[in-house]
């Protein structure tokens, strides 16, 4: 099982709605996704066909200790694609954890659970910035997928991001990856390539080879409840998010090969 978080300290790049998509596209492929909503604005929620203030438990209530995770578990109209909702009330579990400074709630929560699940991987959405629902997803997560626009206020923050996974490695999660991607990229933009070509020589090999083009499916498919690659299948976004789950999938395929052949050579050499 892979553990995903989607993450961005800047609102509006598209975060939610790639979370839905990359979603859907894991479900094209064949996996089992849950995907979690850490979220007090509940979009992701919303995006799945769920109204925030009607569903019930959500992940606040597990959060506190209120109810378990399977309880919390709601299906979505994509069959193979379930949810973990978020509610408002998860402004005040927030505050709770800052008090407390309590980084490691939903890593306690989570961990024995989903080693017992059937999911193939688990998708985090979290709250813009970088508070303690966003620190706890990325000490659960294994890798951080981080849509960016390619719009200058959004490439800047990409280092506050950066400089946070490089503290979580350091205290809690060595092996933690992240690759980051374009959203709404349009190609005759000349800022737009300007930057996909700064983020290229900064990023290297951390950032897609999937651009994400701007497209009003995306919008369309939050309203109707359902992915992109669901409502749309045949839309630029849909192929191009399939495009970059299958991308993302042989990087981590990639990257476990290369952890067996080491695990393989040190067991050699003793």
């Amino acid at each position: 099982m892979q553990v995903v978080a989607v993450s961005h300290p800047k609102g509006g790049v598209a975060k939610t709605t790639s979370a839905a998509a990359l979603a859907g596209a894991l479900v094209r492929m064949g996996h089992r996704v849950l995907v979690v909503d850490l979220d007090p604005q509940s979009s992701l929620t919303l995006a799945l066909g769920h109204l925030p203030n009607r569903v019930w438990p959500t992940l606040a209530e597990v959060l506190q200790y209120r109810h378990g995770l399977e309880e919390a578990v709601h299906a979505t109209q994509v069959k193979g694609l379930d949810l973990i909702p978020a509610s408002p009330k998860l402004a005040l579990v927030q505050r709770e954890l800052h008090g407390q400074e309590d980084y490691t709630v939903l890593r306690a929560r989570f961990r024995s659970w989903l080693n017992q699940s059937s999911y193939d991987y688990v998708l985090l959405d979290t709250p813009p910035g970088q508070g303690l629902l966003t620190l706890n997803a990325l000490i659960l997560a294994q890798q951080v997928l981080i849509p960016t626009q390619p719009e200058y206020f959004s490439a800047y923050a990409l280092r506050y991001l950066l400089q946070t996974i490089r503290w979580v490695r350091l205290r809690f999660q060595p092996l933690l990856a992240y690759q980051a991607f374009l959203t709404m990229y349009q190609s005759r933009n000349r800022a737009h390539a300007w930057i996909r070509a700064r983020l290229e020589v900064t990023l290297g090999p951390g950032l897609c080879r999937t651009v994400i083009p701007l497209d009003t499916k995306v919008r369309e498919a939050a309203i109707a409840g359902l992915p992109v690659t669901h409502f749309a299948p045949k839309s630029r976004a849909a192929r191009a998010y399939l495009a970059l789950a299958q991308e993302v999938f042989t990087h981590e395929q990639q990257a476990a090969g290369r952890v067996e052949e080491t695990a393989g050579r040190v067991e050699s050499a003793r």
